[in-house]
């Protein structure tokens, strides 16, 4: 059974995606440091997959931590997933964003490399695009004009590791550019469990029909779209897992820099959003209109036929299954997980 290193393993993306590697035969070893992540959800992806990975309680910066990883265990690939993602708190903590993000990506392919891994699979963004002439966004669109650290800490390692791939061409390396994750496992037993107030949309909104919120923002209701709100390409967690499943089969273990655009193609406004969310969870969705907040775009989706192409990927799951997937995991766990 093949090995891989999954950082971050812990946290949204990663989990959904420890347990579909799982069902495709891959064993995945996880390392966390549990800063916005909970250990309760290693016993979740043991309940779905009747496996308990193996865990490390561990930042992607610690070098030492990492050759412990590399030396006990004969790994074959590394999925990055590791970082911090809040675009808001990157303005304010700018430092802890690079240091964690960039810095932490250094040393993990530095690693990697010295242990003789020749395979990786990053978590990058579609910030790193900024904001966009054009729509859908293909992957060759310029990258670079991006207004707040978060983005550009992607970019950042976005450049390193391709120069770095560029030196030494037998590397692996294939930068996974995600639009808006959102949805859960259908059992209901995983989902998005933010820290604090939620940062993105749909976890907000799930919030409003549990209870734990009053009403959400609405930012700006007169951009030119059809209903006035944001437009945003929102993609299924468990596509986006499959997505990273498809990534290290197809393109993995070839030489290169790869790079994919993983969306749905086709964008949904606020409005819809709430109005999907309602309808699956039979609740009314309080909400309110406010300002456009600074650095906002009208409208963003993907062009995917890329992906479709060459990994044999494409998600297929409705923005319909992904808030009722999220209402599920919202209802049975109306706290998050446990501590």
């Amino acid at each position: 059974m093949k090995k891989v290193l999954v950082t971050g393993g812990m946290g949204y993306i990663g989990s959904h995606t420890c347990v579909q590697l799982i069902k495709a035969g891959v064993e995945p070893i996880i390392l966390d440091n549990l800063c916005n992540s909970k250990s309760e959800v290693l016993k979740r992806i043991e309940s779905l997959t009747q496996h308990r990975p193996v865990f490390y309680q561990g930042d992607v910066r610690d070098r030492a931590v990492l050759e412990t990883v590399f030396a006990q265990h004969k790994i074959d690939s590394v999925i990055h997933f590791a970082g911090l993602k809040a675009v808001g708190e990157s303005v304010q903590k700018p430092f802890e964003y690079y240091d964690n993000n960039v810095s932490g990506s250094l040393v993990l392919i530095d690693v990697m490399r010295k242990a003789g891994v020749n395979s990786m699979v990053f978590s990058s963004s579609a910030t790193v695009y900024g904001e966009p002439t054009k729509m859908p966004i293909d992957e060759s669109m310029p990258t670079g004009a991006v207004t707040n650290p978060y983005g550009r800490s992607k970019y950042m390692i976005e450049e390193c590791y391709a120069d770095i791939q560029k030196a030494a061409p037998e590397l692996s390396v294939t930068l996974l550019r995600y639009f808006n994750p959102v949805g859960a496992h259908p059992s209901g037993l995983m989902g998005e469990d933010p820290q604090g107030i939620p940062n993105n949309l749909m976890p907000f909104i799930a919030q409003v029909a549990v209870g734990r919120r009053e009403s959400l923002s609405v930012f700006g209701d007169d951009y030119p779209t059809p209903d006035g709100t944001g437009v945003r390409d929102y993609i299924h967690v468990m596509d986006l897992a499959d997505g990273h499943v498809a990534a290290l089969t197809k393109v993995g273990q070839q030489a290169g820099l790869h790079i994919f655009n993983l969306g749905t193609g086709k964008g949904s406004s606020v409005l819809d959003v709430v109005k999907a969310f309602s309808s699956a969870s039979g609740k009314d969705i309080a909400y309110q209109i406010c300002p456009r907040r600074q650095g906002d775009i009208a409208e963003c989706w993907a062009a995917t036929d890329k992906a479709e192409r060459l990994l044999g990927w494409k998600a297929t799951r409705t923005l319909e299954e992904m808030s009722a997937d999220t209402w599920h995991w919202q209802s049975n766990n109306p706290q998050g997980y446990e501590q």
